[in-house]
């Protein structure tokens, strides 16, 4: 069997490994839509799809002619977090996907994502993954910059001690996307159809190198991309 061809493995959470924006997008609707901004939730999915809330606080103000506060971003994430908890499911295959490719890479895995840490280990906990990751979660919200800059995946990079030019990234959205190519990673696009991921298209405009349609189907996408790279 050929060495594993990359040194980490560093996945996105939302849409990759969780089916959580189609909730998000929901709590977004209605609690935005009280605020003064008409939204329906898959409008919502379409403004904030790989984006955080906190990071559109200027867009939210000028669309709904109030103040973006600290009380108002506790509401959502209360209610998001409740909504997270009752219908969150997994990513057909991921679970298994994450496991495989933490035996391939010795442990060396990392989740990074632009939302807030709670949210990133509740949903990874949901989801009976979150040992698998041994500490390594990252949000984009306590770097310098979130996605789509690369903070958040430099930052994982470093923790696991690896050359970040030797990583896989596991992205759904141009947004991640972008951040995994400019941290001079090796981007793979997951990208099964659905308003709720990026098309295979965009994902390849921003620099994806491959993408795949089920998370199932990683572990050997990834193992084989050096030879699938030189055919």
């Amino acid at each position: 069997m050929s060495p594993f061809p990359f040194d980490a493995v560093l996945f996105d959470c939302d849409g990759v490994l969780v089916d959580s924006e189609p909730l998000v997008a929901r709590v977004l609707s209605e609690m935005l839509s009280e605020r003064g901004w008409p939204l329906t939730q898959q409008q919502a999915a379409e403004v904030f799809l790989g984006k955080s809330v906190a990071s559109l606080a200027g867009l939210i103000e000028e669309r709904t002619g109030k103040p973006f506060t600290d009380a108002w971003l506790d509401a959502f994430r209360h209610q998001r977090n409740v909504a997270l908890e009752r219908d969150l499911t997994e990513i057909p295959g991921a679970p298994g996907a994450v496991r495989a490719i933490q035996s391939a890479t010795g442990g060396r895995i990392a989740c990074a994502s632009g939302a807030d840490l709670l949210k990133v280990r509740l949903q990874l906990d949901k989801i009976g993954i979150l040992d698998a990751f041994a500490g390594q979660i990252f949000s984009g919200q306590d770097q310098p910059r979130t996605k789509p800059h690369p903070d958040v995946y430099l930052a994982a990079a470093a923790a696991l001690g690896v050359d970040p030019t030797r990583c896989a990234v596991i992205e759904d959205t141009v947004t991640g996307a972008t951040a995994g190519v400019a941290a001079g990673a090796t981007v793979f696009g997951y990208s099964p159809g659905g308003q709720y991921h990026s098309t295979p298209e965009a994902l390849r405009a921003a620099g994806a190198q491959v993408i795949f349609e089920s998370m199932h189907d990683l572990p050997a996408v990834l193992a084989t991309y050096a030879a699938n790279a030189t055919a």
